[in-house]
């Protein structure tokens, strides 16, 4: 008994001194940020704290431009196809569907929490979270919660938290603004319990509509207004999909107000990035801190005559920034010529944590990269799947599952989308970066074709059948 005990006691010893080794990881996975919107132009803590110091990756996209199909991809690296969360509320999708699938069995909250990792979420979870009946559900593998439980969190103030079970009310007071609730939330987490690794998910509901700014950044940007690209109010949209009606000069006065105060939101999210490295810094753990930036989806403000939302294939809502900073990252560096996406978060996560990742994980390890290693470029994902479904309980028969709006694919040089009425797009990102000129109707029948026996193969994949899926030759890569 002695000796089974000793034996217990010497192992528990041995795993707690491995995970004191592993780097600390952070991601802050903001809502609702497009590739404009999160320029070092308007976060100067972002620019130098990250940016600066850290890895960009350029070509970083998200496979379902809405906010919980992405989180199930961040939290289980699975395409939407694969996870099945295709909506943000039930039956098609949401919080109640993702716990009635099991998924939170299996995320990386649990893969980390049984290598050793203390994990903490603060923030945003699943869209629907938590059922009326459990308002203090905490989900397996995390350790510290404080999660939105009820009230109106994306309006700032007036909600409910839920602290480790506990409900606490947070009002209308300047201090209960919940980007800066969060933000002290984690300076106090982190300065406590130094002896594990830690991960920390933090998800501030900035931007995401109606982006309540602040009190004291109300005033800032009254100038600002969305940048006047060529596709902003596009002249021409005859030949996409449906029929848009030109934007309005109220239309664009009240897009050019959302967008201004999506920026004064984010404000305090650039200062809540200085705070946690303040904190990082004065525990003496920044140096073996990992630091990931990103968002769920990007979003459209005015781009192809759309009105402001996201869950389009369009290149504002599809691309968002992708930063990190950590131990043996190039600084300043840029990663380009490599398509990586949010399947991918997971699985790098668990690579720097020394860890394997379960057989369903469809994501690669940015590692390599994080390293200055990366891999033959041919030997890489050719083509990102994107995913769209529709939350109206239109069922695709043969799948059970509900029936595509569109599937695609977006390659270095060509976005080709399918829809579920037979409609096509293609552009030639190349030569028409803003998607103007759709070719669906005109390219060459072998480039059509070719493009869409890959997406065929993408969007029914699983598992390493999906990395397989990806390493084939595509044109223009």
């Amino acid at each position: 008994m002695v000796r089974t005990l000793w034996l217990v006691v010497a192992v528990s010893i041995s795993l707690e001194s491995a995970a004191a080794e592993r780097p600390n990881l952070v991601l802050i996975l903001v809502d609702d940020l497009d590739l404009n919107l999160g320029s070092t132009d308007f976060m100067p803590n972002l620019h130098r704290l990250l940016v600066q110091q850290g890895l960009t990756f350029s070509d970083f996209f998200v496979t379902n431009s809405l906010c919980c199909p992405s989180r199930a991809t961040i939290l289980r690296s699975q395409y939407t196809h694969s996870h099945e969360i295709v909506a943000s509320e039930a039956p098609a999708g949401g919080f109640e569907k993702f716990l009635q699938l099991g998924h939170e069995s299996s995320t990386l909250a649990t893969w980390l929490d049984a290598a050793g990792y203390r994990t903490l979420l603060l923030g945003k979870y699943l869209n629907g979270y938590p059922l009326r009946g459990d308002r203090t559900h905490r989900p397996p593998g995390w350790h510290e919660w404080l999660s939105p439980a009820d009230g109106t969190p994306y309006r700032g103030y007036d909600y409910w938290l839920n602290e480790n079970g506990r409900l606490v009310f947070y009002g209308s007071s300047a201090s209960d603004y919940l980007t800066d609730v969060l933000a002290r939330k984690a300076e106090g987490l982190l300065s406590r319990d130094v002896s594990k690794p830690f991960f920390l998910l933090l998800a501030p509901y900035a931007p995401h509509y109606p982006a309540p700014p602040a009190p004291r950044h109300r005033n800032l940007f009254r100038d600002a207004r969305v940048p006047r690209t060529p596709s902003f109010n596009e002249a021409d949209v005859s030949d996409k999909p449906a029929p848009r009606n030109v934007l309005s000069g109220g239309d664009i006065e009240e897009i050019d107000e959302l967008y201004r105060s999506r920026l004064r939101s984010l404000q305090a999210v650039d200062e809540m990035i200085a705070r946690l490295f303040r904190v990082l810094e004065s525990s003496g753990r920044l140096g073996n801190t990992y630091v990931f930036f990103t968002s769920d989806n990007g979003f459209h403000m005015g781009q192809h005559r759309l009105r402001p939302q996201k869950a389009t294939h369009y290149e504002e809502d599809i691309r968002v920034p992708f930063i990190v900073k950590g131990p043996g990252v190039a600084t300043g560096g840029v990663v380009a010529g490599y398509l990586a996406g949010n399947v991918d978060l997971a699985p790098t996560l668990a690579e720097l944590a020394g860890i394997d990742v379960p057989h369903f994980v469809e994501g690669r390890s940015l590692v390599p990269f994080l390293r200055g290693d990366p891999p033959p470029p041919t030997s890489w994902r050719q083509a990102f799947l994107l995913e769209q479904y529709s939350d109206e309980g239109l069922i695709a028969p043969s799948t059970g599952m509900s029936r595509p709006i569109f599937v695609g694919l977006r390659t270095l040089r060509y976005k080709y989308v399918e829809y579920w009425t037979g409609v096509r797009e293609l552009y030639d990102l190349g030569s028409d970066p803003y998607e103007l000129e759709n070719l669906g109707d005109r390219a060459p029948r072998e480039l059509v074709t070719e493009l869409s026996t890959v997406l065929r193969d993408l969007a029914r994949c699983s598992g390493a059948g999906c990395r397989a899926a990806e390493v084939v030759f595509v044109p223009g890569r």
